[in-house]
């Protein structure tokens, strides 16, 4: 099959959000003068992530609006019952902190440069426009996307079959002829890949795989190995690559 299409993933896939936000949170923690109020700076991070994914996964689920998941993201941090106000100041400030720290993977640009005269490429995130645009055009990545969906416009979120057949659908391509980028094994890897996209999992390190053969997908560890592997789709007949 040909592939025409990459439909990208943007945090931990084009743009290094690990790091930003342990980075913004710990020069956030120190301005507020809460660096050393959790039992040391790593578990303070720690206690922020863990937080993090367990709201973004209520939002991911619909039980929370975007708004809503991050205010009570500060709310259960802080231990503090803040207002809507009071919870959206807090995390404006460390917004400020973590955009400083914003950076894409240097294996990003020579990526979409390879793939830049022989493919089109879009973004399918769990995030909303809003964020995403602002992040992409800051990132100076923007105006290499046709187009730019989120779960939060949407109605709908990875793994859902839905989110991604809406990417192919704004491509005007069938589910065969794209590929999707992700660095979550289940909710880009197999979500994608039970969508009938081609799906390539970018392993970085922050996340497990599943078990061998639940799903058809090729995994990569550099961006590199990307354009080799869209030019000759060989999905039909090859082995799983999970491991």
């Amino acid at each position: 099959m040909t592939i025409r299409a990459v439909v990208w993933d943007v945090d931990d896939t084009l743009f290094d959000y690990t790091s930003a936000d342990r980075e913004g949170m710990r020069a956030h923690l120190a301005a507020e003068g809460l660096l050393g109020g959790y039992d040391g700076p790593e578990r303070a991070l720690a206690r922020w992530r863990e937080i993090t994914d367990r709201q973004w996964a209520r939002f991911s689920a619909g039980e929370a609006t975007f708004e809503g998941q991050r205010r009570d993201r500060v709310r259960i941090f802080l231990d503090v019952d803040l207002t809507d106000d009071e919870a959206d100041a807090w995390f404006q400030r460390y917004i400020g902190h973590y955009e400083a720290a914003w950076s894409v993977f240097p294996d990003v640009l020579p990526a979409l440069e390879a793939l830049s005269a022989s493919h089109r490429h879009a973004v399918l995130s769990n995030s909303s426009i809003t964020v995403q645009e602002h992040k992409l055009r800051t990132l100076g990545l923007l105006d290499r996307f046709e187009a730019v969906l989120c779960a939060a416009e949407l109605g709908v979120s990875k793994p859902e079959a839905a989110a991604f057949l809406a990417a192919c659908e704004a491509l005007g391509l069938p589910p065969h002829e794209v590929a999707y980028v992700g660095d979550h094994p289940e909710i880009d890897g197999r979500g994608a890949a039970e969508a009938g996209l081609l799906s390539v999992w970018i392993d970085r390190g922050t996340g497990s795989a599943p078990a061998a053969g639940e799903a058809v997908c090729r995994r990569i560890s550099t961006l590199a190995e990307l354009p080799a592997l869209v030019r000759t789709d060989t999905r039909f007949g090859a082995p799983s690559t999970f491991r």
